[in-house]
């Protein structure tokens, strides 16, 4: 039996899961929230609601109709998505090998506005410690973030590089670091160097110098998960084809992290476009 693990459990998600498993797909979400649906307070505009319904609500509804189908869930963060014989979704507690993933995360938490890394973008800013670790042996590197995804990826930077530090960019550090890893709390005000990347200015003037700085704040949004796998990424968003594949064979995107209109109805239409194709293969 085919499997397709789908990272999110928002309505696009949902909707692929729902098609996927009614095609006789072995079918799992992982999720550690409904995402932005769950915000919205009320909702008037979807097909087939009479009145009004709160996004909470909406998205409850749609989870226990795909559990109700046979689709399994798990609660957990995922923070990696990589290929060895086959995809692999590694969350905070497990790993997972799948045939195909659906990418359903919404739209990515942003780097802050105030700080220049697409500057360093390839000269030195990295979005996936274990697929550029090995260009940075013996030098020293930072990883942006205070939580699990950082974490995974300080433990793929540990035994490769000369120093590791932590800048959490003010924010609270929410999870435990392993030895040897220095953690820096202070708001960061530059990313400096000519051609490359070469030091990290904070806000008090003080400056510390490292060869890479690897993106992984908050949780792993779908553009983060993409660029782990390899995924082309444009101006709008993943980059995808009629069937919602992106470049990576086997690897969907669908929803708001890619283009087109943030809305639960296209959202809906993206996972029911996804979920046909992976059935039909």
């Amino acid at each position: 039996m085919k499997k397709v693990i789908i990272i999110g459990s928002g309505p696009a998600g949902v909707s692929a899961a729902l098609y996927t498993v009614r095609g006789g797909v072995d079918t799992t979400i992982i999720s550690n929230g409904v995402g932005s649906l769950g915000k919205a307070h009320e909702i008037q505009n979807y097909y087939g609601v009479s009145g009004s319904v709160s996004g909470m609500d909406l998205a409850s509804t749609g989870i226990s109709q795909a559990k109700a189908l046979g689709v399994k869930f798990i609660e957990d963060e995922v923070v990696g998505l990589t290929y060895e014989e086959s995809l692999v979704v590694e969350t905070v507690s497990g790993r997972y090998s799948t045939d195909y993933v659906v990418i359903a995360t919404g739209t990515s938490r942003n780097v802050p506005a105030s700080l220049n890394v697409s500057d360093y973008e390839g000269k030195g800013v990295s979005y996936c410690a274990i697929c550029d670790a090995f260009f940075y042996r013996n030098k020293n590197v930072a990883v942006l973030g205070n939580g699990e995804f950082a974490l995974h990826e300080i433990k793929d930077l540990l035994p490769v590089a000369s120093s590791v530090t932590l800048l959490t960019n003010g924010d609270e550090l929410k999870t435990e670091m392993p030895y040897g890893v220095k953690v820096d709390t202070r708001k960061i005000k530059s990313f400096e160097g000519d051609a490359r990347l070469e030091k990290v200015t904070f806000v008090d003037d003080d400056s510390i110098d490292v060869s890479g700085l690897f993106i992984a704040l908050g949780t792993a949004g779908a553009t983060a998960l993409a660029k782990k796998i390899g995924a082309v990424i444009g101006d709008n968003g993943i980059v995808v084809d009629e069937n919602k594949e992106t470049s990576v064979p086997g690897v969907y995107a669908v929803g708001d992290c890619i283009s087109g209109l943030k809305q639960v109805a296209k959202a809906v239409y993206d996972g029911a476009v996804a979920g046909h194709h992976i059935v039909g293969r």
